[in-house]
């Protein structure tokens, strides 16, 4: 997702073996498990009114480690219902990008424990709202607590017929997915304080009957500076619920410490916080109604202190992992996000994904044989599946290979930026596959012809247009109709239409559509930098003591930076303005002065805590840039640690705080989660394509420069920037 795009749509807002009868697995609809945060609920408000009164963190509900349901935390309801008075507390739903199969529910179902001398008719009352703002009758938990007592956790569950209108009539949904709130409030007016606990808050379907699971098998465990990773082998989804990891420190006395969905990974990150420690692990399984199996066999393992080296080799294999494991299984390609859909994957994510994997096999995270049998798989995928003249839609359905409308039915076309980023990996791997052996020149030749059949030209819409078009769609034709215009991170679009081969575009265009000077030009980066800084492409000016040659505004987003120059050499990227690498480490520079001076005074902002880009947000998905109009406080780990080869100090400072200070809610099975905020309080609980592979390419990139090497290194690229050279001349 790019932003423009993200403009767009607040405006509008096994090889070829396809399956097309797949099934996107569905999700339970759950408003609370676990928080990572250890302080509030972010998607919960509070309210209270008079003597009453509900605990409260900045108007949410407090966060509790003990007692617990399933570990690790709860939440704490502590209340007094006072006569004359009033409160309230809702849990909103927590939606989650690409989670949008959900399990139909049949009732509300919550694990309550009260702790304090509470009577049964002092508890609250509880009814949902729906997404219209309808609302259900409060219905009193009483009703529906069997063999009340306090001291231990007790099952509230309501089918969810039972709740009505205010008026009588029953509440009329589709399905269940439209109930986006559970309400409380008070019911009594005793005047004294009580509190409970609420645990695994849920819209549960009918539950199956009792399956007998075998217990699980805990395949390894291995430490690292501040955690322990855990892998199991895979279980089955439609039978277990949640993985329950259990921790010890002497071998002897294990206690739970956390669970994991098995939709989203057979592993787990136990962020234990302490190195040169030495910790046993088991494992259980829990079904669908939390019957426990036995525990697994233990294992041991010790964590250790880690060099900076070792650090970089850590975030690096992490992020790999997303694309090694986590793929899709049969297009072998990296998914939109995880947790999300499973069987959706994103075409400009995978091709970041590409130069993961080729990082993968030289730093041996995997063999290059594995690599190949990879490759292969994915080339197969391609050659078989949606292209429309040439170019890949943004998601294709896995199983299938067919294109994906995710954002929408004019989505169903060609997308030529999505396009460039996947050819920019291509060309990476098919530059690493150099050996002379029958395999990796077919493979080569294989992914040659992929590369040279993407009509570039086609997306012009017309003969003589100076610019590339985004989108183009067989039912929909140029109905998106969004030129390509730089300073963004399309300049590897019009770099690969320039280098190909086959259906080229004139090297003019670099300049005509990229760096274009006419009113057009001038009028959209006006209209989206809402400055006329950087309108002429050219900038020129000075923010936070660095000057900025090229750029919108003060520079954009860090992934401009990232994006275009995961594969194409900054170093070696000149034009009539500037030299792309000083020009991005400026921009880099910007960012971190930005967040170093905190002009919105977010919480934890500093020379430790900065890189302001595209991510997954509080309030959603945005392009964040370090001016306050676009800056909420949300900090994605990529921002900082894809800029390493511009500011490799200030990268590693990050790295560091968001591994050792925030790990224990920011670092998880693909190592940094998307984005945190800690004004709010809140973290992202998923993982994003195209934040994960940045990463680990521009870390290697600093190291070594392989994969910006293997890219320089095709013909076609060497010839592309003779050409726009040339062109340049011209002028």
């Amino acid at each position: 997702m790019k932003t423009q795009k993200i403009f767009i749509m607040l405006l509008g807002i096994a090889a070829g073996c396809f399956n097309a009868f797949a099934k996107e697995p569905s999700y339970y609809q759950v408003f609370f498990d676990n928080s990572l945060m250890e302080k509030s609920w972010f998607y919960s408000e509070s309210s209270y009114d008079g003597e009453s009164f509900v605990l409260n963190v900045t108007g949410k509900l407090p966060v509790a480690e003990q007692p617990v349901f399933t570990p690790g935390n709860s939440l704490e309801l502590k209340y007094k219902s006072a006569p004359g008075g009033d409160w309230s507390a809702r849990l909103n739903f927590p939606k989650v990008r690409g989670q949008d199969h959900i399990q139909q529910g049949e009732a509300l179902s919550m694990r309550v424990f009260v702790e304090s001398p509470t009577l049964e008719s002092e508890l609250p009352e509880v009814a949902i709202t729906l997404k219209d703002g309808s609302s259900s009758e409060f219905l009193p938990f009483a009703d529906y607590l069997d063999n009340f007592h306090q001291g231990e956790w007790l099952h509230l569950q309501i089918p969810l017929t039972d709740f009505e209108k205010n008026d009588g009539q029953s509440l009329e949904w589709d399905h269940s997915k439209e109930i986006v709130s559970i309400v409380f409030r008070q019911a009594s007016t005793d005047g004294r304080d009580h509190r409970l606990f609420l645990d695994q808050v849920e819209l549960l379907p009918e539950i199956p009957g009792n399956i007998n699971l075998s217990a699980p098998v805990l395949t390894s465990a291995k430490g690292f500076d501040r955690h322990v990773d855990l892998k199991w082998e895979p279980v089955n989804v439609d039978e277990v619920k949640y993985v329950k990891i259990y921790r010890s420190e002497d071998g002897d006395k294990f206690l739970p410490v956390g669970i994991q969905n098995p939709m989203a990974s057979n592993r787990y990150a136990d962020f234990t916080g302490v190195p040169d420690k030495t910790y046993y692990y088991k494992i259980s399984l829990l079904d669908a109604d939390y019957q426990e199996t036995d525990l697994s066999e233990a294992v041991e393992v010790k964590t250790h202190s880690m060099s900076d080296s070792e650090l970089m080799d850590m975030v690096q294999e992490a992020a790999f992992r997303y694309y090694w494991e986590g793929a899709e299984p049969n297009s072998g390609l990296a998914r939109e996000n995880i947790p999300g859909r499973k069987d959706m994957i994103a075409t400009g994510a995978s091709g970041f994904g590409l130069m993961a994997l080729v990082v993968g096999s030289e730093r041996g995270f995997i063999s290059r044989e594995e690599l190949i049998d990879r490759l292969d798989k994915i080339t197969t995928f391609i050659e078989k599946g949606d292209r429309f003249h040439g170019a890949l839609s943004h998601f294709m359905d896995g199983p299938t290979g067919k294109v994906e409308p995710f954002f929408g039915k004019y989505d169903n076309g060609g997308d030529l930026v999505e396009t460039s980023f996947f050819m920019q990996g291509l060309l990476v791997a098919r530059q690493y596959l150099s050996k002379d052996n029958a395999r990796e020149k077919a493979l080569r030749k294989r992914m040659s012809a992929i590369w040279e059949a993407v009509e570039w030209n086609w997306y012009k819409q017309y003969e003589d247009s100076p610019f590339l078009y985004w989108h183009w769609s067989p039912d929909h034709a140029w109905h998106i109709n969004h030129k390509l215009i730089g300073w963004n991170e399309t300049m590897i679009t019009y770099f690969v239409g320039i280098a190909s081969p086959s259906f080229g575009i004139d090297p003019s265009m670099y300049y005509s559509g990229w760096a274009s000077q006419d009113s057009i030009a001038l009028a959209y980066r006006s209209n989206w930098g809402k400055t006329p800084d950087g309108s002429a492409y050219s900038n020129g000016n000075t923010y936070y003591g660095v000057n900025l040659d090229v750029g919108v505004s003060n520079g954009g987003p860090l992934f401009f930076i990232h994006y275009s120059f995961m594969g194409l050499d900054p170093r070696k990227m000149e034009d009539q303005y500037t030299n792309y690498f000083k020009n991005n480490q400026a921009i880099a520079k910007i960012n971190y002065r930005y967040c170093c001076q905190n002009p919105g005074n977010y919480y934890g902002y500093g020379p430790q805590c900065w890189g302001l880009t595209a991510s997954d947000g509080p309030w959603g998905y945005k392009a964040r840039e370090p001016i306050l109009r676009m800056d909420d406080g949300t900090i994605a780990p990529t921002g900082a640690i894809a800029s390493f080869p511009y500011l490799p100090e200030e990268s590693m400072e990050a790295l560091k705080f968001f591994y050792r200070d925030c790990g224990h809610f920011l670092w998880g099975e693909y190592g940094f989660r998307d984005a945190f905020n800690l004004t709010e309080d809140w973290c992202a609980n998923i993982y994003m394509g195209l934040n994960q592979a940045p990463m680990t390419v521009m870390i290697e990139n600093h190291r070594t420069g392989l994969i910006w090497d293997l890219f320089m290194s095709a013909p076609e690229v060497q010839e592309g920037l003779e050409a726009i050279k040339k062109s340049e001349m011209r002028k």
